[in-house]
């Protein structure tokens, strides 16, 4: 059974610009459940709505059967955690933490006690005297989820908790983030323009494109086979050729390729990932062979990239293994093969094609 259910939401500000537009997903108990998307495409607007601070003007958001679009934001039961930490600077980190609760009246015993797990949940036990100012920029974020954890909420909502955090951190609370939310079963709404956060820590991904749905899937789904072009541009490196489709076959560069599922004639892309490329032969039953030449390669210490200009256009292929002979190489003539089972298609409105490629 699903925990939330967004059906048929749409929002639009005064000035007519839609925000969102026909949204419907339903979010499991227990998940954690990322909204991912470039600024502007209507993320942040979904979790507002969801925690009562913004209302739409279509359709319905549903925590199990119950419609919560009347409910205000305070009686939702939701903990929010912010991009700016959101922490008081004149309470200490217990005071902090300890600020929601105090609003529920609980009695003094009951209060101490979830105060206490949550400091504990978040490893900040030993700070709990100290002021804000004190802290790093980590530690105040994880003041931030022990106050969302300590109400015990039907809800977590998280914008972008790591936004302001260094790299190194960044990966560290993520980390701590995703263990925190599954040692507790706690249903966990993330938002990020951050692709790889957002496939590091995710049961399952909503990508958002201009207040449009383009996919939801786990991340191996989002990233191996996206059914929008946008998504497939969007998470990782991708490499887009045009291509035409005529009678049956794929005309790809100065290549015909047949397909094996019919689809309609018509300008279309293809397009495959940098790792599925090999410079080392493959079979012509298997793989399309691309003349090219190497422009420029990058050391990348687990792997490298060669940017190669083709007969396509330019493609960059990612190296497991390169040698030392291959990193030294400029402006040197390359074959590359570009298997078929990795090819995707993308007819002109951006909509993966069901269709397979052979020689």
């Amino acid at each position: 059974m699903s925990n939330i259910i967004i059906s048929n939401l749409s929002k639009n500000y005064n000035d007519g610009a839609m925000v969102l537009n026909n949204i419907n997903i339903d979010i499991r108990h227990g998940e954690f459940f990322t909204l991912l998307g470039p600024s502007g495409c209507g993320k942040t607007t979904l979790l507002r709505i969801i925690a009562g601070f913004l209302q739409q003007n279509i359709g319905t958001v549903y925590f199990d059967d119950e419609c919560i679009d009347p409910v205000p934001a305070h009686k939702r039961n939701i903990g929010m955690v912010f991009q700016d930490y959101a922490v008081f600077p004149h309470l200490t980190v217990r005071d902090n933490v300890a600020f929601g609760l105090k609003a529920r009246n609980l009695p003094r015993d009951e209060l101490n006690r979830r105060v206490d797990e949550a400091l504990a949940t978040v490893r900040l036990e030993s700070f709990e005297t100290r002021m804000p100012s004190s802290l790093s920029g980590g530690q105040q974020q994880r003041v931030g989820i022990a106050r969302a954890l300590a109400i015990r909420p039907r809800l977590l909502l998280m914008d972008e908790p790591l936004s302001n955090l260094d790299a190194k951190l960044r990966v560290e609370m993520r980390d701590d983030i995703r263990d925190i939310q599954k040692s507790l079963g706690i249903t966990t709404i993330y938002v990020t323009h951050d692709q790889e956060e957002a496939l590091a820590i995710s049961d399952r991904i909503c990508v958002l494109e201009g207040g449009f749905s383009q996919q939801v899937g786990t991340p191996t789904e989002i990233y191996w086979n996206p059914t929008r072009l946008f998504t497939a541009g969007f998470i990782g490196t991708m490499n887009f050729f045009s291509a035409e489709i005529s009678g049956g076959g794929l005309r790809l560069g100065t290549q015909t390729l047949r397909l094996t599922g019919a689809v309609p004639d018509g300008a279309v892309t293809a397009a495959i990932r940098p790792e599925d490329i090999s410079l080392e032969e493959l079979p012509s039953s298997v793989a399309a062979a691309v003349p090219g030449r190497i422009e420029k390669t990058t050391f990348l210490g687990r792997e490298a990239t060669c940017s190669i200009a083709g007969d396509l256009g330019p493609c960059i292929v990612s190296l497991r293994n390169a040698t030392l002979e291959l990193l030294t190489k400029t402006d040197v003539a390359a074959k590359m093969y570009l298997p078929f089972n990795k090819i995707k298609l993308f007819d002109a409105a951006g909509t993966r094609l069901e269709t397979g490629l052979s020689s």
